[in-house]
């Protein structure tokens, strides 16, 4: 894990779809290899196809046919990165995804923006809550969710040098970063936000990251140390830096904008629940959103991810383990008599 980064305040950090495109345009200068396939995102046909006309394909919203595209390409020695929303890229998408990319450890990178509820004003057609389930299903496919904007140049740099396919997450606007300089990416590799030894808060993406930081400042008022650990690559997962972060704790809170079905819960709970006696309470949207127009953060509060419900977690763990206690003690003296 990396250094702790200081949290005393938080701010607005760079718009991740421009981050990425900035990120995509230097490596197509470097390696001719790259080619970016669009399916009518937007932004992409201004910036990328302006400098490099030849290095440049709109597929149309044709998804599936978009993953078929990138794997030919793939096989021929190119690395083509796929822009589609999140949703599209894994559930219209999933077979092709599957069998013509990962089927084959292709260098295909799925860039798949609109992530989780960050383009809930759209409606429910373009939510994403089951998209990190569905890419965690495919073992050979490397898994990236920036909980930071300043961190997805070095993640695109890092996954272009990956040999099999990748899929990176990102929102639609602007993101909430920790104040200080871009903090260093390192690919598989858990990071430290916030010391803490009472209780760990685990989140995975840009807004559950905030709310992490915003409860772990509200348990300081109240005498508790929250650890907060970012879990920005899903896969491969950081299993070390995990059972550090969580060994010793009162329990383990996991927040994320994605169903509680095979997200980063899931995968947090693979590792602590099969190395430590620790328990868990999983932060995840739950029911079913869209119901009403609401902005991103408001349709989170509203299906249990928060920052208010991160520290309710926090606390009846914090008291589950208090009770624990005594049983605890009483049992060991029995031991020893």
């Amino acid at each position: 894990m990396t250094a702790v980064v200081d949290t005393a305040e938080v701010v607005l950090g760079p718009d991740p779809r421009t981050a990425y495109r900035e990120a995509l345009t230097e490596l197509a200068a470097e390696d001719p290899r790259v080619i970016c396939l669009d399916s009518d995102t937007g932004g992409l046909e201004d910036t990328f196809a302006k400098q490099f006309p030849d290095q440049y394909v709109n597929i149309g919203i044709a998804e599936a046919n978009l993953m078929t595209v990138a794997a030919g390409l793939a096989s021929r020695g190119f690395i083509p990165y796929v822009h589609t929303m999140a949703t599209f890229a894994t559930m219209r998408a999933a077979e092709f995804l599957k069998l013509d990319v990962v089927g084959n450890r292709l260098p295909v990178r799925v860039i798949a923006t609109h992530g989780g509820l960050s383009a809930a004003h759209f409606g429910t057609t373009h939510f994403a809550l089951e998209d990190l389930a569905v890419a965690r299903a495919l073992a050979e496919l490397a898994v990236v969710v920036p909980g930071d904007g300043r961190q997805i140049g070095a993640a695109t740099r890092q996954l272009h040098d990956l040999p099999g396919p990748a899929y990176l997450r990102l929102g639609r606007s602007a993101t909430p970063v920790p104040p200080g300089p871009a903090p260093d990416f390192h690919l598989g590799r858990a990071r430290v936000l916030r010391d803490g030894t009472d209780v760990t808060i685990v989140a995975t993406g840009p807004l559950p990251l905030l709310f992490a930081l915003e409860a772990a400042e509200d348990l300081a008022g109240d005498g508790v140390a929250a650890q907060v650990l970012e879990l920005h690559t899903l896969h491969p997962l950081d299993r070390d830096g995990l059972l550090t972060g969580c060994r010793g704790r009162a329990g383990v809170v996991t927040v994320e904008e994605h169903r509680p079905q095979g997200g980063m819960g899931d995968a947090v709970a693979e590792v602590v629940s099969a190395d430590l006696a620790v328990p868990m309470r999983r932060l995840a949207v739950r029911g079913t959103p869209g119901g009403r127009v609401a902005s991103q953060r408001d349709a989170l509060a509203a299906h249990g991810v928060s920052t208010a419900a991160v520290v309710d977690a926090a606390r009846e763990l914090l008291a589950h383990d208090q009770n624990q206690r005594p049983a605890r003690h009483g049992a060991a003296a029995t031991r020893t008599r």
